[in-house]
């Protein structure tokens, strides 16, 4: 009796849809020598077992189906037939005769917190068992009662695909046989404590239906035929600490669109867009975020799916199309990556199985109130390996080249935005997230150690230390830094009239304090055209004439500072308006020659700044820069020297609109200079007063050099000089 009674509430479960092991139930079971084979299809008026006659009898009046005989009448693998109430007959293997698929080996890293490919386990990905296909689905939800497969093949109900929970590791399977690629589906969740149900995203799908829609979609195996190899293995050796990098920042939504409006495709956009940057002269594309998200006005930054290439452009292989065609046209690929939080939509991360898994329970941990968005908990093993794995996810499969992290300042604080009394203090009573260090640190590690060569960047605006210094050494391993500081102090200069200039000469020579802390990238990025900030150009004050020669300048004087550089999309023609990610860029006015002028100087300083290695070789040394002066404030001139190991160039940059007529400029050595670029050349939209010619530095000592010359700086202007035929010099004066 206490058996029949147990088995009676088994039953029951099944019914209910809230049993944690279906599997002990349904499917094909000895039972005291007898075989007996159960199966549930909501809306089936009978089920039979093809070329048998064995029919299941219905238990009561459910749709629980059960029969029960002599053993070794049934196969292993067996079909199931079954008519609906319409008439329709349907056939299929039983998914409940098939054996586990996932290995213990692979749960356990998974629970350590160690399986850096768990994307390739977790999700819904092609599978034979037995010569069967089909489609194995798996997910981690701890918390469930009951997880299930629904999707467009059995009508969403949560009902007819209930998964099996694997021991203690908190991951659910279920192969469902003969199932085929390309179906939409997602994870129906019932919560273990409260009951409630969630329908959510498959957290590792590697392809979503467009939005609005926000199905998950089991993606097949990549078709695509990389062609890429040689430039994956110069990448692997490449010595990137002394190479240029020039990063052209893209929003792929706005940067081009058709003419009626609609977004360019990745494969379209491979070829206008790397044809353009090949014709500028950037070295690298970084991609605003392009993992799937659901709301185009979040730029990509309120990410649903980790592993996913949106939609909007195309296939996962059409973006592998993308970044193979930058890669044969020697051009990198950065992609902007975002583990610092994440939406709350009800089909996304957000209480996954009903509990606050991914993200932390109490809001003072676990949510931005600036941004509305929840934070991922780093404390635990899964949610750490999640991030992980989803980083290498896209430097394997789509070869990307490196990730830029977003927001890195707001996962090193437990206090970051918010006011007193609104955070919890670590374990030592500071405000560092000691779990998110630990996060990053691995991170790093994981990255460098499997892809040598590919770079992990930090958007970091604070003053914590050894951001990109290796872990070992007690730093967080990024390999470079976004230079904050000398954005904001920078845009912040130039803004000033330039009569105002002298009293904030400061603002300018600061950079040289900390310049050789970390390994610094110098952006002007998408964040400082939007929310009222207005384009570069329109930072710029005065006329006019006066506000793109400011904006030439302004270039001069970023290609020519150590760090790497990067430059948002439309500020290399002087975009008049701000960016807007509902429109393409302005390309009409580059019918004019002001535009047109900014775009030629910094197609001339990326060729500048790539073949003359004095300006990249030691981006990050200290050996690489000398002061001539930078004690003129009141006429607002800066010099400097940029340095290699087998010579120097000459950097003069005049930030008033007045001509500095035979300014002397010391020197380090004796010979013919000649000015190699010049900002205010006509060619560039310039006024083109310089310095023609060669000319010859004198045995005149001056500003604690050996030697001197007397120049012409030109108003709002800088230029560059070389003592050997480098460049390009567009100065006919």
């Amino acid at each position: 009796m206490a058996a029949a009674s147990t088995l009676s509430l088994e039953l029951e479960r099944i019914i209910n849809a809230r049993h944690h092991d279906p599997f002990a139930v349904l499917g094909k079971h000895a039972i005291a020598g007898k075989e007996v084979v159960r199966a549930f299809i909501p809306g089936a008026t009978e089920i039979a077992v093809p070329k048998t006659d064995i029919a299941l009898k219905r238990v009561d009046d459910s749709d629980l189906f059960e029969w029960q005989g002599d053993a070794g009448r049934i196969p292993g693998r067996y079909r199931l037939e079954w008519k609906t109430g319409n008439g329709i007959t349907q056939r299929g293997y039983d998914p409940y005769c098939f054996p586990p698929q996932l290995s213990d080996y692979d749960l356990h890293l998974f629970s350590e917190g160690k399986h850096w490919h768990a994307y390739r386990f977790l999700g819904a990905h092609p599978h034979e068992v037995d010569g069967v296909a089909g489609i194995l689905f798996a997910t981690w939800a701890p918390n469930a009662e009951r997880v299930s497969v629904v999707g467009d093949f059995n009508s969403w109900d949560g009902r007819r695909y209930p998964m099996r929970i694997r021991g203690g590791s908190g991951v659910w399977e279920l192969f469902i046989p003969e199932l085929e690629i390309g179906v939409l589906y997602k994870f129906e969740l019932r919560n273990r404590q409260h009951g409630t149900i969630h329908i959510k995203a498959d957290p590792y799908a590697q392809q979503y239906e467009i939005r609005p829609n926000t199905a998950s979609i089991a993606a097949p195996c990549s078709e695509h035929h990389w062609k890429d190899t040689q430039w994956l293995q110069t990448r692997h050796n490449s010595d990137w600490l002394h190479a240029p990098l020039s990063i052209y920042e893209v929003h792929l939504g706005s940067w081009q669109r058709t003419e009626q409006g609609e977004f360019l495709s990745y494969r379209q956009l491979a070829e206008r867009l790397v044809a353009y940057v090949e014709e500028i002269g950037f070295t690298h594309i970084e991609l605003l975020p392009v993992s799937e998200h659901p709301f185009d006005a979040s730029w990509g930054y309120q990410t649903i799916g980790n592993y996913a290439p949106t939609s909007r452009f195309g296939t996962p292989d059409d973006f592998r199309y993308f970044v193979d065609y930058c890669h044969q046209h020697n051009v990198g690929v950065i992609l902007d990556w975002v583990p610092g939080h994440f939406p709350k939509d009800a089909h996304g991360l957000a209480r996954y199985d009903g509990s606050a898994l991914y993200e932390h329970e109490d809001p003072r941990r676990g949510e931005h109130r600036d941004w509305g968005t929840l934070i991922f908990n780093y404390g635990r093993n899964e949610v750490r390996n999640y991030l992980i794995s989803s980083a290498l996810y896209w430097l394997e499969e789509f070869h990307i080249d490196g990730l830029r992290v977003d927001a890195v300042a707001s996962m090193l604080y437990l206090d970051y935005s918010r006011e007193e009394g609104d955070w919890i203090p670590n374990v030592h009573g500071g405000n560092e997230n000691l779990e998110a260090i630990d996060f990053m640190r691995e991170l790093n590690q994981a990255t460098h150690e499997l892809h040598p060569g590919t770079l992990v960047m930090a958007e970091e605006s604070t003053a914590w230390p050894m951001v990109s210094r290796p872990a070992w050494l007690g730093g967080l391993g990024f390999s470079m830094k976004w230079n904050m500081g000398w954005m904001n102090d920078t845009l912040e200069y130039m803004k000033h009239d330039s009569i105002h200039r002298a009293y904030h000469h400061g603002m300018l020579t600061f950079s040289q304090v900390y310049a050789y802390s970390e390994n610094f990238l110098l952006p002007f990025s998408h964040d400082e055209v939007v929310h009222g900030k207005g384009s570069l150009l329109a930072k710029m004050p005065g006329d006019e004439w006066q506000r793109f020669a400011n904006l030439r300048l302004l270039y001069t004087y970023m290609f020519t500072h150590p760090g790497k550089k990067l430059l948002f999309m439309g500020c290399e023609f002087g975009q008049g308006k701000e960016w807007n990610c509902e429109s393409a860029l302005d390309w009409h006015v580059l019918e004019y020659s002001y535009h047109q002028g900014v775009q030629k100087l910094l197609t001339d300083l990326n060729k500048l700044y790539k073949e003359e290695t004095a300006l990249h070789f030691f981006d990050f040394d200290y050996q690489g820069f000398q002061w001539i002066d930078c004690h003129d404030a009141p006429q607002s001139v800066l010099s400097y020297l940029r340095k290699d190991d087998n010579g120097f160039a000459v950097v003069a940059l005049n930030f008033t609109p007045l001509p500095r007529v035979d300014y002397r400029l010391g020197l380090p050595s004796p010979g013919h200079y000649r000015e190699v670029l010049n900002s205010d050349s006509q060619y560039y939209g310039g006024g083109n007063l310089g310095n023609a010619g060669e000319i010859v530095a004198e045995t005149l000592p001056w500003m604690n050099q050996p030697y001197s010359v007397s120049l012409t700086l030109p108003p709002l202007a800088g230029i560059v000089l070389k003592t050997r035929l480098a460049g390009i010099s567009h100065q006919d004066g």
